[in-house]
């Protein structure tokens, strides 16, 4: 009979000492399950298949926001818009800012260093921090931060975790530096939407955006484009499941190069900046 009180005690203490957590994105999911485990009750806004651009939550998720403690903020762009509808609907949640400590760099536009003015770069910032494991690192810590503050008894279990994290953080950067030794700084890898500025600046790369401030390139821009690519001996174009590649495709037949669709919205953040960096090394 003891021992049956005993495990019920133990039951509701793991039952009830859970935190419900919101997080806006895929990556973040993955973060933020790695660091709080089965402490953690998890909840996605932008589905799969979806842009984090215009996303727009269903019924369903703002039920999951009333029942929430803690948002996890990454800065992406459906948040300017709902992160204050959600707080109206729970206004005991906690939003946490997970990008605290990331230097923010420019929105990168294709053509960018012939069109894109100064002002334009300062006022719209690259939100796709994730893709730099040193940024990883950050936004981990970050979580653990707000975890152990909202859920004190079980900080050392979010210490712990954090600690396996930043190890496998750290284990990624050394395979990509390995899978990158023989790229020389500077080289050139080319995107549709310029979703790996973060990754380029941390491996000293440089990407080329096809996309012109958010739209298809014009025929005169696409030209540019290929010539471009040509001069700088491109190896694959990288598009998003998200994004429409006709354009890509066309460019990858004039030039006989690989079109290779990779999300930096994949929950598997690690495989995605290996199989990148092989690519771009060649290896693909």
């Amino acid at each position: 009979m003891k021992k049956i009180i005993t495990i019920l005690i133990f039951l509701s203490t793991y039952i009830f000492s859970n935190i419900n957590a919101v997080v806006s994105i895929l990556p973040e999911k993955t973060f933020l399950k790695a660091i709080g485990g089965d402490k953690v009750n998890i909840a996605l806004m932008v589905l799969p298949g979806n842009s984090p651009h215009t996303y727009e939550p269903k019924p369903s998720q703002m039920k999951e926001i009333a029942q929430a403690d803690l948002y996890f903020a990454i800065d992406v762009e459906f948040e300017k818009v709902w992160l204050p509808k959600f707080k109206n609907l729970n206004s005991r949640m906690q939003i946490v800012d997970v990008t605290k400590g990331i230097h923010k760099r420019a929105m990168q536009s294709g053509l960018h260093h012939e069109h894109e003015t100064e002002e334009h770069e300062h006022h719209t910032l690259d939100p796709h921090v994730w893709t730099a494991p040193s940024n990883v690192k950050i936004i981990a810590q970050n979580i653990y931060d707000a975890l152990a503050k909202a859920d004190p008894k079980n900080k050392d279990y979010y210490r712990h975790n954090l600690e396996n994290f930043l190890g496998k953080t750290a284990q990624t950067d050394r395979q990509i530096k390995a899978i990158l030794k023989k790229v020389p700084k500077g080289s050139k890898f080319m995107v549709f939407h310029p979703s790996w500025g973060y990754f380029a600046d941390e491996y000293g790369l440089v990407q080329l955006p096809v996309e012109i401030e958010g739209k298809n390139p014009k025929p005169r821009e696409l030209i540019a484009l290929i010539k471009e690519a040509r001069e700088n001996h491109i190896k694959a174009i990288f598009t998003q499941p998200e994004f429409s590649d006709t354009v890509a495709k066309t460019m990858a037949r004039e030039l006989g190069i690989k079109v290779i669709k990779v999300s930096p919205m994949s929950e598997k953040w690690s495989k995605n900046l290996l199989n990148i960096a092989r690519a771009i090394a060649g290896n693909e």
